[in-house]
C-alpha cells in the first residue's frame, strides 16, 4: 500500500535554519558585545557536531546507491550538495560577522591581534611565553611525502605549514603542528597599554615563533595556515556476546576517533600546492567532499569561553536564580514538603540546588530506603552522583541506570557508572536496543508503619553545569499513580520482558506515539462537533513525518494548533490545505530552550504533560522516554502561564515560515515589548514571593 503524502522539509536543511538564528544572535546588536563573540563559538560548535552526525549519517546512506532513497526518502548525495551550498552561505556571512565584531571591540578599546600586528612592547612577553608554557606542549611533525600522512584528530586543530630548506631554496617541505588547547587557553591576554586590552590567539604565539622551531633544522617558515577535519562520530558497537556493554562502548570510543573525515576546513589563503598536496594525502576531493574554505582562525567553538577581560557591561548580567522561601524556611526535609503537594521547579531561572537538596537530604534521612535513578549526561564533578555515593555509605540501596551511549558524555558516564558500582550501587547499563533518555528518579522509604514514594519526571538532564544555560522543567511528586508507575519503568529497565502497564505516564516506545495520537484525534472529533479545539506543543525538535501528518489532518478539521520549535522543524507552516491553523515559532536568546511540553484542549478540560521526548522517530520508538501529565491545578495555571509568554513574546522570537527564512516576529503598535526568557524570570520571581500576583501579558 502506497504511503500518503506527508509535506515535510528535510531535517537536517530545517536544523541548519536553527543554527542560522543563533547566527543572527551574534549579529544582533541588542546583544552584549562579548555575548556576541560566544554566539559565534555556539553556532561553530553546533556545527560540528551536524558534521559529525548528521552530515556522516548522509554520507554513510550514499553508499546503499537507490536503496537509500527508499530508507530516507530522498536522495542523500543531492542532499549533501544543498547541504553544502548552506554551509558555505552561512560560513561566509560568520567571516564577514567576525570581522565587524572585531572593529567594534577595536570601539571598546579591545583588539585582538595577529602576531604580524605585535606591539613591540608585547613581543618579548609572546616570546617568553612561547618558551615558558608553549614550546613544552608543542610536537612538530615533519611530512614524509613517501610516508603515510600523519593521523589528524576530530576536535583538533593544527597548523599546516609550508618550510624551505636554507641551504637548497626549491626544497620544499610541509610541516603539522597540533595547537594545544586542550592543555592551554586558546586566548593569551597581553599586557594592557594605555588601557587598551590585547588579546592573541594561541595560534599565533606558535606562528610568531615557528623559525624557532624549525631554523635549527636548517628550515624557514614560509606560511602557516590553519586546518581541522571532522570525523564521523557514529559509535560502532558490535554484536560481540563475549563482551559487555561497558567493553563495546569503551571500545567504541577508542574507533570513534579514527572514523572517516566528513569535512575539512581550510584557510582559503592557503596556496594551492599546500592544498592539492593534503587533499591527495587525506583521499578528499574538493568537488565530491565537504571541504570548506574558510577563514585564518577555526575552532572557533573556543570562542564560547572567550575571556571576559572585567568588562561586566560587555556581558549579560542575568539575575541570580530565583529562591524559593517556600522550601527556604522548611523546619523539615523537601520531602515532607512533596508528601503534601506537587513541586515544579524551573531552570536556570530557580536554583538547580532545590533538586541536589531533594536528593542530599534523602542520602542522609533514615526513613529513605532506596534510590533509583536515570543517569544520561552528567557534569563532570557532580554532586548529583556524589549525593548518591553518600546515600549509599548511610545504608540506602541506590540503583542507577546509566545511559553508556549519551553522545559524546560517554567517558563521562563510564567514569560515574564505575565509581557508583565501586561504592556498592546496583549500576544498570541502559536497555538493549534502546536509549534511556527518561528524566527519573524513585525515593522510597517507611515513615513509622507507612511506606512513602516519592517520583521526579523532568525535561532536562541531571546536570547542575547545564541547569544554568538549559530551560527545563522538573515535577517532584508523591501522587500514587505517577510513583506506580514510575517504580514500573525501573523495574522494565531491570528485567526488559516486564514492560508493565501504566495508568498515568505516557512511555515510549510502548504507548507515547499512541497516546498522543489518540489526543491529537480527540481534538479532531471536537473541532468537527463545532467544540473548542486546540493543541500546544513545545518542543526541541518536531520531525517524525506520521505525528506531523496528524497535526495536518487536525489543522485541516479547524483545530488551532502552536507550535514552539527551537531546532529542526519538519513541518510546513503556510501551507494551504494542510496546515493553515498552525503558527510555529522559535525562540533563540540567552538560555537554550529545552523543555517539551504538551496541551490539549480537550473540551475545556485541558491535559498538560512534560516531557523528555521530542516528536522525532527516536523518541518516539527507539528510546525509553516518560511523559508525565501534570494534574495539580496550580501547577497547570503555571505552565499555562509560561506557555501564554512565549506565545506572546515579541522579543528574540523568529516565526517558522514554510521557506524557513529565521524573520522575527514583530511588536504590534501599542503592544508591551515581551523578551520571554525576561519575562518568564519576572513571572516566577512575582510567583514566588507574592501567590496573588499576576503577571499583566499584554
Amino acid at each position: 500500500m502506497k504511503k500518503p503524502f506527508i509535506p515535510h522539509i528535510n531535517r537536517e536543511l530545517s536544523w541548519l535554519s536553527f543554527n542560522e538564528r543563533v547566527l543572527q544572535e551574534a549579529e544582533d546588536k541588542r546583544n552584549p558585545l562579548l555575548e556576541r563573540l560566544r554566539f559565534l563559538g555556539i553556532f561553530s560548535n553546533n556545527r560540528d557536531e551536524f558534521y559529525r552526525v548528521r552530515v556522516a549519517t548522509v554520507k554513510r546512506l550514499m553508499k546503499l546507491g537507490h536503496k537509500a532513497i527508499e530508507i530516507y526518502g530522498e536522495d542523500p548525495e543531492i542532499l549533501l550538495k544543498q547541504l553544502q551550498n548552506k554551509v558555505l552561505a552561512q560560513q561566509q556571512k560568520f567571516d564577514n560577522l567576525y570581522l565587524s565584531i572585531l572593529e567594534e571591540l577595536k570601539e571598546n578599546d579591545i583588539y585582538i591581534i595577529n602576531e604580524k600586528e605585535l606591539l613591540e612592547e608585547h613581543k618579548k612577553f609572546v616570546k617568553d611565553f612561547f618558551h615558558n608554557e608553549v614550546m613544552p606542549s608543542l610536537f612538530p611533525i615533519l611530512i614524509d611525502p613517501k610516508r603515510e600522512f600523519p593521523f589528524l584528530k576530530d576536535k583538533y586543530g593544527y597548523l599546516y605549514i609550508k618550510l624551505v630548506s636554507k641551504h637548497f631554496p626549491t626544497q620544499i617541505k610541509y610541516a603539522l603542528i597540533e595547537v594545544p588547547t586542550k592543555v592551554l587557553s586558546r586566548f593569551v591576554i597581553l599586557p594592557e597599554i594605555k588601557n587598551k586590552k590585547y588579546i592573541i590567539l594561541l595560534d599565533d604565539v606558535i606562528r610568531f615563533n615557528l623559525n624557532e622551531i624549525f631554523s635549527v633544522f636548517g628550515y624557514t617558515c614560509v606560511g602557516a595556515y590553519n586546518i581541522k577535519l571532522t570525523r564521523d562520530a557514529e559509535l560502532e558497537i558490535d554484536n560481540d556476546l563475549s563482551e559487555s556493554i561497558l567493553e563495546k562502548v569503551s571500545k567504541g570510543l577508542k574507533d570513534r576517533q579514527k572514523g572517516n573525515p566528513v569535512r575539512f576546513v581550510y584557510d582559503k589563503e592557503m596556496p594551492e600546492d599546500m592544498l592539492n598536496f593534503i587533499m591527495k594525502k587525506l583521499g578528499m576531493s574538493k568537488n565530491k567532499d565537504s571541504v570548506i574554505p574558510g577563514g585564518r582562525y577555526h575552532n572557533f567553538k573556543d570562542f564560547i569561553n572567550f575571556p571576559t577581560l572585567g568588562l561586566n557591561h560587555l556581558t549579560f548580567q542575568n539575575p541570580p536564580p530565583i529562591d524559593i522561601p517556600e522550601l527556604d524556611e522548611l523546619k523539615t526535609p523537601i520531602i515532607d514538603y512533596i508528601l503534601k503537594k506537587d513541586l515544579l521547579l524551573h531552570f536556570p531561572y530557580e536554583s538547580y540546588n532545590y533538586l541536589i537538596k531533594i536528593l542530599q537530604e534523602a542520602s542522609i534521612d533514615p526513613r529513605v530506603q532506596s534510590i533509583q535513578i536515570t543517569l544520561y549526561r552528567l557534569a563532570e564533578s557532580s554532586r548529583i552522583a556524589n549525593a548518591l555515593i553518600n546515600a549509599i555509605k548511610n545504608g540506602k540501596k541506590v540503583t542507577a541506570v546509566v545511559e553508556l551511549q549519551a553522545r559524546f558524555d560517554e567517558e563521562h558516564n563510564i567514569y560515574w557508572a564505575e565509581k557508583l558500582k565501586e561504592e556498592g550501587a546496583e549500576v544498570i547499563y541502559g536497555v538493549r536496543g534502546l536509549k534511556v533518555h527518561s528524566k527519573l528518579f524513585l525515593i522510597t522509604g517507611k515513615n513509622k508503619n507507612q511506606h512513602f514514594k516519592i517520583a521526579h519526571i523532568g525535561t532536562g538532564n541531571f546536570n547542575e553545569k547545564t541547569a544554568r544555560v538549559y530551560t527545563d522543567l522538573s515535577l517532584i511528586t508523591a501522587h500514587k499513580g505517577i510513583c506506580k508507575d514510575v517504580e514500573t519503568v525501573f523495574n522494565f529497565y531491570r528485567d526488559n520482558l516486564k514492560i508493565g502497564e501504566y495508568k498515568h505516564l505516557v512511555v515510549s516506545p510502548f504507548s507515547m506515539r499512541k497516546e498522543f495520537t489518540r489526543l491529537i484525534y480527540k481534538e479532531i472529533k471536537n473541532a468537527q462537533k463545532g467544540l473548542p479545539a486546540q493543541i500546544t506543543l513545545k518542543l526541541n525538535n518536531l520531525v517524525d513525518k506520521e505525528m506531523i501528518g496528524h497535526l495536518y489532518k487536525a489543522s485541516q478539521a479547524g483545530v488551532k494548533i502552536n507550535l514552539i520549535v527551537r531546532s529542526a522543524c519538519s513541518l510546513v507552516t503556510e501551507l494551504p490545505g494542510y496546515s493553515d491553523n498552525i503558527t510555529a515559532y522559535s525562540i533563540v536568546d540567552k538560555y537554550l530552550e529545552h523543555a517539551r511540553v504538551f496541551i490539549f484542549h480537550n473540551n475545556g478540560n485541558e491535559k498538560i504533560f512534560i516531557s523528555s521526548a521530542d516528536w522525532m522517530t527516536r523518541n518516539l520508538d527507539h528510546r525509553s522516554e516518560v511523559a508525565t501529565p501534570i494534574y495539580d491545578e496550580k501547577i497547570k495555571k503555571v505552565i499555562k502561564d509560561l506557555i501564554d509568554i512565549q506565545l506572546k513574546g515579541n522579543q528574540k522570537v523568529r516565526i517558522i515560515d514554510r521557506h524557513q527564512t529565521n524573520k522575527y516576529k514583530e511588536k504590534k503598535p501599542g503592544e508591551p515589548i515581551i523578551r520571554v526568557q525576561d519575562k518568564t524570570y519576572e513571572y516566577l520571581n512575582n510567583l514566588v514571593h507574592s501567590r496573588e500576583t499576576k503577571i499583566k501579558l499584554v
